[in-house]
């Protein structure tokens, strides 16, 4: 006779399942369908038959036994959907070719100071003539003002500017984009890639994003003369959320003046995140509001509050004229329903994003649950709300706001502060609201006394969100800091304004706006009284503070010392969780040993980007090329890497003027206000607004931490004549006696001839190479002189260029000479004391869904 199953098994199932889809997520390649399917369908039989015949009486073994099965319940789910998903992944063969597509735009376009970015869903595809089978669906760009420059030696054309470098300069004139909508149906010819992105240590994973968004391709349209012009067949009536959302976005634009509010506001309105300008977003980060600024689980969570409020009014007020409908349905119930369903509608405005969809699937779970009359403990309706995210988008486990919403909403429940919240029945809810209110009474009432209740019910309310948003801040901080290496000391005072300013009023007054367009103009002006306070805020000294980032033990450390202390515990137990958050706030890097040095040659596409490390001292060559006008190596990769490093730059030195070299250089002389700026640029050059610059000339030389850094390139009396921006290169060696590193920025065959001819001494073990591997550099002397063991070139995947070219290849390998090149290695970092390793972040970091570009 089989036992009842007791429901405490309900929580190792969540936790196993939930283990097994992170584990899978781990794997660096997928393994063949049948044993993922073979993992789902045993692992589900076992567990059932485990569930129903196993006694109460070995519930400890029982647990163990199906938090196993569940784990491979979700590891088999997760590897089942990945590999069914790859299959569809775009041939090698047709990266760079002339495709002609048919199909539609899935989603409102983004524009920006370069073109326009969209969504496409291929219907069909031609490549000379043949139909060829591509991915459903993929991201292109349509750029404006220029033109192209013919593949060489079959290398396709620019890459996505958000994965490797700055678009093609002007050889042809080019098709303006037109205002593309979505649901429009076209005919374009196109270059496609595989998903690229840019792999570096700490770094943003655009490829695990391109994945998580059901895309396989990114590419351009060929629009020059000499290209078939894309042409609109259709208008077409698909999609029409999406054409909605965009139809408000530019009445936004069309109502609000100041193109900076319209963004915001355009933002909280249909979740265009790309809308708000990226000064906005460093006080919005700075202050520790960054989550308000479009919509987020927050907003839907409220929106559905709100609504289930004023549903459950109406309801209980229409019992006077039907009373069947409350008879048939409590007003409770009708409340949560529509809230819920509202909510739903919400998120479909706001573009259906993953954190949209996670919280919708987290209000819908806790419905379900609580309207079926269960009343399980907290623990399981979070692990279960947990599991049902993760079934339905396994891959939300990578995303910092998958773990910044579930840590919030767990520690909610453990302090008792969410227990009155959108999913709890009325009753309940009405009876939480009275417990918690009761430990203020006491202080409040000296309101009743001055018979101004209601007062004392809105004085009830503030302490209550005051309380919740310290125990929030103070428990997120450690997981803010692990994520982000970055926590904001004002963010509680910030968000103590801006969470109701921005819920309350800014968002409704966004909202209405759809029926009444003036009050786009109030939300807009709301928005700007809200800035000058923020902008006040990020103005505090250490109004955010930047740590190196932790390993994970040091993080879990922090997350749980401080939720120990906001737990409601003695306070004994409470100060425990100091020292817990201590390593997470004190944790160093290793750095090299004195006398010894290192090299992280970043991942910025095509451009260059180093970053020499001694024992006490930084220094880095070259920024990275300016992808838009928003968008920067600097801003995108080395200040959120030299952030998590812990490191403070002594010096940037640029090579020379070239966009590619400098493009970041703004955003690491921000970040570092302290470093010096070595560099070829001319006075007048707009860097030397923001930092005087000292030229670099050959004979500069200085010792950090018994490490030697000389510069040999350029002479100074080349300053005096007209040169090629390249033929100004800063060239630096660095040694420290034993081993050395040359980087030699872009300087060709003539600067090359002149180093050797000088007699200097060139020998390195490791070599920046050239100009990216141009034909123009690296000649055999050259080589030869320097005769380095290993070689880092920084290019772009399929860049225009061809870099680095074959020919160049083929030298160093007749030499024995081991070239990584970004787009195979990622990230490369080499060290003096391991001279013969490069550690690559491709290979370190490699996930299933990465890139592994041919040989």
């Amino acid at each position: 006779m089989s036992a009842r199953p007791s429901g405490r098994l309900w929580g190792p199932i969540f936790c196993g399942f939930v283990a097994g889809a992170a584990l899978q997520l781990q794997q660096p390649a997928l393994l063949q369908a049948w044993v993922y399917g073979a993992l789902l369908v045993g692992s589900a039989a076992l567990a059932l038959v485990c569930f129903r015949l196993s006694s109460d009486a070995m519930w400890g073994l029982r647990a163990v036994a199906v938090l196993v099965l569940a784990l491979g319940l979700g590891f088999g789910l997760t590897g089942l959907r990945a590999v069914i998903f790859q299959a569809g992944a775009l041939a090698p063969a047709l990266e760079g070719r002339d495709i002609e597509v048919t199909g539609r735009v899935v989603a409102m376009p983004q524009r920006n100071d370069d073109g326009l970015r969209f969504r496409f869903a291929i219907e069909s595809a031609r490549l000379d003539g043949q139909p060829v089978v591509l991915p459903p669906r993929v991201y292109l760009g349509w750029y404006a003002g220029f033109g192209f420059r013919e593949p060489v030696t079959g290398i396709g054309g620019p890459d996505n500017p958000d994965a490797s470098g700055s678009p093609a300069v002007a050889t042809a004139l080019q098709r303006q984009p037109p205002a593309l909508r979505a649901g429009e149906h076209w005919r374009m010819t196109v270059r496609l890639k595989a998903p690229h992105g840019n792999r570096n240590p700490h770094g943003f994973d655009y490829e695990l994003w391109l994945w998580e968004q059901g895309v396989q391709a990114t590419g351009y349209v060929r629009a020059g003369l000499r290209d078939p012009a894309p042409t609109r067949l259709a208008d077409g009536w698909r999609h029409p959320v999406e054409r909605m959302r965009q139809s408000l976005r530019d009445a936004v634009y069309a109502r609000v003046a100041d193109r900076q509010l319209a963004g915001v506001v355009a933002a909280l309105l249909v979740g265009d995140q790309n809308a708000i300008e990226r000064a906005d977003w460093d006080v919005f980060r700075a202050t520790g509001v960054a989550h308000l600024m479009s919509i987020s689980g927050l907003h839907i969570t409220m929106f559905a509050w709100l609504a289930a409020q004023g549903i459950g009014w109406l309801w209980r007020r229409s019992a006077r004229w039907t009373p069947a409908l409350c008879l048939a349905l409590p007003a409770g119930s009708a409340g949560v329903w529509g809230g819920l369903l509202l909510a739903a509608g919400y998120a479909l405005l706001s573009g259906w994003g993953v954190p949209a969809q996670r919280t919708v699937w987290m209000l819908a779970t806790v419905v379900l649950l609580r309207q079926s009359g269960k009343r399980w403990p907290w623990p399981q309706v979070w692990l279960l709300a947990m599991a049902v995210v993760v079934a339905l988008d396994p891959w939300a486990l990578l995303q910092a706001g998958f773990w910044l919403s579930f840590v919030a909403v767990g520690i909610l429940f453990s302090t008792g502060s969410a227990e009155d919240q959108f999913a709890i029945n009325s009753g309940a809810a009405h009876a939480n609201r009275e417990k918690a209110g009761g430990r203020f009474d006491k202080k409040l009432r000296v309101f009743r006394v001055l018979g101004v209740s209601w007062l004392a019910g809105a004085a009830r309310a503030l302490l209550r969100a005051a309380r919740e948003q310290w125990v929030l801040t103070l428990a997120l901080a450690p997981l803010s800091l692990l994520l982000f290496n970055q926590v904001s000391l004002v963010g509680m005072v910030a968000n103590g304004l801006a969470i109701p300013w921005v819920t309350l009023l800014v968002t409704p007054l966004s909202l209405l706006g759809v029926l009444w367009a003036p009050l786009w103009d109030l939300a807009a002006a709301a928005v700007a009284a809200l800035m000058v306070f923020l902008q006040w805020l990020a103005l505090w000294p250490l109004a955010s503070i930047s740590v190196a980032a932790a390993p994970l033990w040091c993080a879990l450390a922090g997350v749980a010392g401080g939720a120990l202390l906001v737990l409601r515990l003695p306070w004994h137990w409470r100060v425990l969780g100091v020292p817990l958050l201590l390593p997470v706030l004190l944790w160093q890097p290793l750095r090299p040993m004195s006398g010894q040095f290192e090299l992280i040659a970043a991942d910025v596409g095509q451009g260059n980007a180093l970053i020499v490390r001694t024992a006490s001292h930084t220094l880095v060559y070259d920024a990275g090329p300016r992808f838009t006008r928003e968008s920067d190596a600097g801003h995108r990769v080395l200040v959120p890497l030299l952030r998590a490093l812990g490191d403070k730059v002594d010096t940037l030195m640029l090579s020379h003027r070239d966009s590619d070299h400098i493009g970041g250089a703004p955003a690491v002389l921000a970040m570092q206000p302290q470093a010096a700026l070595l560099s070829s640029i001319e006075d007048g050059h707009p860097l030397q607004a923001l930092r005087p610059s000292r030229r670099c000339v050959v004979g500069q030389h200085w010792v950090w931490d018994g490490v030697s850094f000389d510069v040999l390139h350029p002479p100074a009396r080349d300053y005096e004549t007209s040169q090629k921006s390249n033929a100004m290169s800063c060239v630096l060696r660095i040694s420290n006696g034993n081993k050395a590193a040359l980087l030699a920025g872009d300087i060709e065959l003539a600067q090359e001839q002149r180093l050797v001819a000088a007699g200097v001494d060139l020998k390195a073990d490791v070599l920046l190479v050239p100009h990216h591997g141009s034909k123009t550099s690296s000649s055999p002397a050259f080589l030869d002189a320097v005769q380095p063991k290993l070689a880092l070139a920084q290019a772009g995947y399929r860049n225009r260029f061809g870099h680095p070219a074959p020919p160049v290849l083929e030298r160093y390998r007749e030499r024995g000479i081991a070239v990584f090149a970004s787009p195979a290695c990622g990230a490369a970092t080499w060290t003096s004391a391991r001279p013969a390793d490069i550690a690559c972040q491709r290979q370190t970091g490699l996930r299933y869904w990465h890139h592994r570009p041919p040989d």
